[in-house]
């Protein structure tokens, strides 16, 4: 039985089309998952522009945020059984004898596949998932909210896991797209006073971060906001941006002795000195992915609505129609997209 996927099937910019797929055959430690809601990811839109900066098996169905009802379980798969409502972790390749994967942190296994680029994603009515991968979800929360667990996760470790952040502190977000303004939510869960900036175009995204997370927007410059407490810069940067020039300005915001997070990614080289980080002494962290431990809090967090993601969903689109749901997104229109792929 085939099903309809979006697929990313080369290199070159706009290589996406739907595409007839057979259902997956699954290992013995697999399940198959019927696809309830897929969410759209910039990783998505960046691998159709072609201006993406990892390494892709073409052809590959792309989709990593997601969520569904268990149909078949492979052989060995325990605590698991048809109809359960889960979402998915986006390991789906890992060393199990990698030192990384060992001490829990498989995110940072150098051989990890994730889906969407390494294996096939979920833009598809099944997509095969490792059991291992697999996380409950209440019957009160929605898949349309659920499947947009994994980007939350990521914030969640940029924030809080790579952050360290503190009741009080003042904190500038680079970048108001989806990662950017949920790390200004988690940021905001913490207890911190928090800007978020943006350009000119991104005004609508700035007002849902304004409206529904309780953010200050920031045309551009956020200097006098970083500034003006104590004259000395803000307590932490997050560069949800990844542009070489967002990097620089965050150094130039962050206080000393500050934290800066950088969990957007850009190809492009720096072209500026690090010097100034080495005079503030102050602390410049990647932050990449996320672990099981990260999933369950933030599951709980989406579950008992201190964390709310309905204001960042613009829209929900069914498979045939995702080339409006990414146009949407790339334009600036809507913040996530989220595909129904049944």
């Amino acid at each position: 039985m085939n099903s309809a996927a979006v697929v990313n099937f080369a290199p070159e910019k706009g290589s996406v089309e739907i595409r007839e797929i057979p259902r997956p055959e699954i290992g013995d430690e697999d399940v198959l998952l019927e696809v309830a809601n897929v969410g759209v990811c910039g990783s998505d839109l960046h691998q159709w522009t072609a201006d993406h900066s990892w390494p892709v098996n073409y052809p590959v169905v792309l989709g990593h945020e997601f969520g569904g009802h268990i149909v078949a379980l492979g052989k060995q798969v325990k605590g698991w059984k048809e109809g359960d409502r889960v979402v998915s972790e986006t390991a789906a390749v890992i060393d199990k004898e990698n030192p990384m994967t060992k001490q829990g942190l498989y995110n940072l296994d150098p051989t990890r596949k994730g889906f969407g680029y390494g294996v096939n994603g979920a833009m598809t009515r099944y997509v095969k998932v490792p059991a291992r991968c697999l996380h409950k979800v209440p019957d009160s929360l929605s898949f349309e909210q659920a499947c947009l667990t994994e980007p939350c996760c990521v914030a969640f470790n940029a924030v809080v896991g790579n952050g360290h952040i503190k009741p009080g502190d003042r904190v500038v977000v680079l970048g108001p797209g989806t990662i950017g303004i949920l790390c200004a939510a988690m940021a905001r869960l913490c207890g911190a006073e928090v800007a978020i900036v943006g350009l000119e175009a991104d005004k609508g995204r700035l007002k849902i971060a304004e409206e529904s997370y309780g953010c200050t927007p920031i045309i551009k410059d956020a200097t006098s906001w970083a500034f003006e407490r104590d004259g000395l810069g803000a307590d932490m940067v997050i560069d949800a941006a990844g542009v070489s020039i967002t990097l620089k300005n965050a150094i130039n915001l962050v206080r000393p002795n500050g934290h800066i997070s950088k969990v957007g990614w850009g190809k492009d080289p720096l072209g500026f000195s690090l010097d100034p980080l080495v005079q503030k002494n102050a602390t410049l962290q990647g932050s990449f992915s996320h672990n099981w431990p990260i999933w369950e809090r933030v599951i709980a967090l989406l579950t008992s609505g201190a964390l709310n993601v309905k204001p960042i969903i613009g829209g929900v689109w069914g498979i045939e129609d995702w080339h409006e749901a990414f146009e949407k997104m790339h334009k600036g229109e809507v913040v996530k997209s989220v595909l129904k792929p049944v």
